[in-house]
């Protein structure tokens, strides 16, 4: 099980990187501690005494796990397992954290995906906008946060197992959708406290954001196409239940179904809301 997920897509692949990372950990703790050597969170970097240039801030914007690697390797081309000091990472957020743990996984054989939705363990009492890798491992799915290190989960308080997050602690969209829909969570409690926005429109952008990486299409947190709603906008609520009963398992079949109707599929440009303008994929 799993098959469909161990071969690299458009934004997974390593390209030239690839014997750089052949003797990588394979482990969910080694991936890991890989990329926190290597990356920075725009948003984390002040507590490692890092200001951000904004060239270095824009690298967030880099989609595909080989761009992020030319950008590693060309501030710092020491072996891929030496961390870098917190000023010579790259910045990134939770979803490049993600892309290039699943990434390094894949290269390893193992299965892996990365998952859109929501962590329960930054604000008390909110579902905040977030990603973390999915890989398989003892039989089972398990749930790796590759961006929390010891500073970051010495901060937040967090006691459970980050190559294995609870599954109320982290909240797939299509589960966070569902939640809703039956009344047991509030959709205002879903969104990005930072920027004051949440609401089940966000629920809905994130789940389609979650079935195209399911399918190896793993788009910016703002990326923008199709049927995503944005605040205000009507949500069409028969069309995301559909979408997440298919990301729920997942059943991959159904999501690519889903994916050809034009309001979901991923166009070959995609409109990159921080950058303000339409953006090729390729």
């Amino acid at each position: 099980m799993g098959a469909e997920w161990v071969e690299p897509g458009v934004m997974t692949a390593v390209g030239k990187h690839a014997e750089r990372v052949g003797g990588l950990p394979a482990d969910a703790a080694g991936i890991a501690r890989v990329v926190q050597g290597l990356l920075i969170h725009e948003f984390w970097a002040g507590a490692y005494g890092v200001t951000l240039a904004e060239p270095d801030r824009d690298r967030v914007n880099l989609r595909r796990a080989e761009q992020v690697l030319d950008a590693v390797v060309g501030r710092d081309d020491r072996p891929l397992d030496v961390p870098r000091e917190p000023d010579r990472r790259v910045a990134t957020n939770c979803r490049g954290f993600s892309v290039l743990a699943v990434a390094l996984f894949r290269a390893r054989g193992v299965p892996a995906r990365a998952r859109c939705g929501f962590g329960a363990y930054f604000t008390p009492g909110w579902y905040e906008d977030h990603w973390v890798a999915e890989y398989r491992d003892g039989g089972r799915w398990k749930l790796l946060d590759a961006q929390i290190d010891d500073l970051q989960r010495e901060q937040l308080g967090l006691r459970f197992d980050l190559t294995d997050v609870p599954r109320e602690q982290f909240v797939v969209a299509g589960d966070g959708w569902r939640l809703t829909r039956s009344g047991r969570a509030d959709p205002d409690r879903f969104g990005l406290t930072s920027i004051h926005e949440a609401g089940a429109w966000w629920i809905a952008a994130n789940l389609m954001r979650d079935a195209a990486a399911l399918d190896n299409m793993e788009l910016l947190p703002w990326d923008l196409w199709g049927a995503m709603p944005e605040p205000g906008d009507p949500v069409d609520v028969a069309l995301f239940d559909e979408l997440a009963a298919a990301t729920a398992g997942p059943d991959l079949a159904g999501v690519r179904r889903l994916l050809a109707d034009e309001r979901l599929r991923v166009p070959a440009e995609v409109y990159n809301a921080q950058h303000g303008r339409k953006e090729p994929l390729a």
